[in-house]
This record gives structure tokens, sequence and C-alpha cells, in this order.
């Protein structure tokens, strides 16, 4: 099996030029991406119980991967909800898929948005991982618009080593994240 090509860029391009913005002192301290999660609700859901079906379809087709099902924590009688009801769908990639989902979300999916200027750079949680939200799933060239039902969207969050904002915000760069020109 092939090396994914963002991999062979991490490593041979992205390691030495982090190694030495942040002087690290091991090639074993510059931060990476551990694991990409994707992750749809559904609140519609708890009224057909067939969205949920849907969401982990759409899912599973534009990841490659089988997506699974998330089920509510708690009843909450306003909503109509009862514990453990499935309410929302998500797939965690990790290797090969991460880096091939990324590599297609930078270079087909996110240029596919409209009016798309960037994706804004305040979903940092503090610890290097990076939220941000897409609004419609149809950006993906996998979903075909003709059997879309309803337009839904998702949240990816990017889950890497880094210790601080700014050290994951450069790795995500490097690795191709279109982040919108900001006042950094």
């Amino acid at each position: 099996m092939a090396t994914p090509r963002l991999k062979e860029k991490y490593l041979s391009e992205i390691v030495p030029q982090l190694k030495d913005k942040f002087q690290y002192k091991s090639i074993m301290q510059v931060p990476r991406l551990t694991k990409i999660v994707i992750n749809k609700g559904i609140g519609a859901a708890v009224a057909d119980k067939k969205l949920v079906d849907v969401g982990v379809e759409e899912l599973t087709t534009i990841t490659g991967q089988k997506a699974v099902p998330t089920l509510s924590k708690k009843a909450v009688s306003n909503f109509k909800l009862r514990e453990k009801m499935p309410i929302g769908a998500k797939v965690t990639l990790r290797g090969v898929k991460m880096y091939e989902f990324l590599d297609r979300l930078t270079a087909v999916s996110l240029p596919r948005v409209r009016d798309f200027k960037g994706i804004s750079d305040k979903g940092f949680d503090g610890r290097g991982n990076y939220t941000f939200g897409v609004q419609e799933q149809i950006i993906f060239p996998e979903i075909s618009i003709d059997k879309v039902a309803r337009i839904s969207g998702m949240d990816i969050t990017f889950v890497t080593t880094a210790n601080t904002d700014n050290e994951s915000y450069e790795l995500l760069k490097a690795m191709g994240m279109p982040f919108a020109k900001s006042d950094k």
C-alpha cells in the first residue's frame, strides 16, 4: 500500500520546517496529527429514526470508513428525547484514511464552499486541537446532490500532539488547511 501524499509531505518537508521554527531538540517533539473526528448531530432524528441511518450512510460515503450512530446520554422531556436514543453519527479517522481525507478536504471539498474565503482560526481549544463546522454535506464530491433529502452540516475535529494553539495552527497550515487571513 502506497504512503499518502500528505504523509510524505509531512515527513519530508513539514517536520524539518516546524523543528527549525520552534527550536525542538528532537523530531519526536514536532507536533503531528493523530486523528480526525467527524461528528454529525441530527436533531430531527427524535421524530424520524431513519435520518440517523442516512447520516451514518453519508459519513461512511464521505470518509470511506464505517460511521457509527451516537446515542443520547440523558433523557430530556422537553425535546421528547430518551436516554440512549440515536441522535447523530460520527467517524474517527486515523492513519492512511486520515491523511487521504485531509487531502481531499483541503484540495477538493473546501474550495467548493460558496463564497469561500478560508476557514476561521478561532476553533482552537487551547490544547492544540482544532474544530470547525461545515454547513452543507454537498461540498463533498462523494455525495450525490440528487439523493440528498435534507441539507445538514457536520463538525470536523483535528486532534494533534501539539501543546499550544500556535504550534497546532502552524502544523495544520503547513498541511494545507486554508485559514482565512486574520490579524495574527
